[in-house]
């Protein structure tokens, strides 16, 4: 795109958001939200009071923070260890998961479906 092209591009763009901040600016909503906070603030000076001190005097539960949602990892059952041995050699693995080295060298070896025979527990 050459410069000309991105100038004037931008120069719509910000055209529109003037025109757009213009239209909130007559808004009757946000001059009663305007009024409200500078109000508020002031009253907040008065007393020497901060937002953080109302939000605790509204809400006190509101200032500690709490987990957003329960962690399902506390719910969750351990998961079992499994013992493989492989017959060749002897050698016993014990896991919970199946990213042991071992016992992905024996599946890259062997096959995933002669090393799961292998399982004892």
């Amino acid at each position: 795109m050459s410069k000309l092209a991105e100038f004037r591009q931008l120069e719509k763009h910000l055209a529109e958001q003037l025109q757009a901040l213009e239209t909130l600016k007559g808004d009757a909503g946000l001059k009663q939200e305007i009024e409200f906070e500078t109000k508020l603030r002031a009253l907040l000076a008065k007393y020497g009071f901060s937002l953080r001190d109302i939000v605790n005097l509204l809400d006190p539960k509101a200032g500690r923070h709490a987990p957003a949602a329960e962690s399902k990892s506390s719910t969750r059952k351990p998961r079992q260890v499994k013992v493989y041995k492989n017959p060749e050699t002897g050698e016993v693995v014990e896991t919970k998961g199946g990213n042991h080295r071992t016992l992905k060298e024996w599946k890259a070896k062997y096959g995933s479906d002669t090393v799961e025979s292998w399982l004892t527990k």
